[in-house]
């Protein structure tokens, strides 16, 4: 995936960050990979982050990747995400790959200056649907530790 959040030009300069990973055996042939993070800002850049990453996406629905690994044509698309924090969006990211269609779905909420990312690592199409319960799940969190 185009690591989109990573990018500082969209999400600006967190002053702390933290992530975890977690994984689950969704089935005989199938294990689900998601991933936390939080970033919190000094300033307004959290809801900045989100608005750029609006905007960006946007802009740039596709994104062609000439060479190297990953290469090739990735689709992104901006969704409300579900009714958490200040704000949230569900961002879809997909690609082809010969006949083998992967997946990475995030959902970003905002409380305040902080932003609570939760998403997939590349999974067959439909996986994220874990992804709200993690998001419900480390928002309240956060809201009940800082953390």
């Amino acid at each position: 995936m185009i690591p989109l959040l990573s990018a500082a030009r969209l999400t600006g300069t967190p002053s702390a960050m933290a992530a975890a990973t977690l994984s689950y055996d969704a089935g005989p042939d199938d294990l689900w990979v998601g991933t936390e993070v939080l970033r919190t800002y000094a300033d307004d850049g959290a809801r900045r982050a989100m608005t750029d990453l609006r905007t960006f996406i946007g802009r740039f629905p596709t994104v062609v990747v000439s060479s190297g690994q990953g290469g090739g044509s990735y689709r992104f698309a901006v969704a409300p995400g579900p009714r958490l924090g200040d704000d949230s969006i569900h961002v879809r990211c997909s690609t082809t790959a010969g006949s083998d269609a992967l997946e990475w779905d995030s959902i970003l909420v905002r409380i305040g200056a902080t932003l609570v990312v939760v998403k997939e690592q590349g999974n067959k199409p439909g996986g994220y649907k874990y992804l709200t319960q993690l998001a419900e799940a480390a928002l309240r969190r956060y809201q009940a530790t800082g953390s």
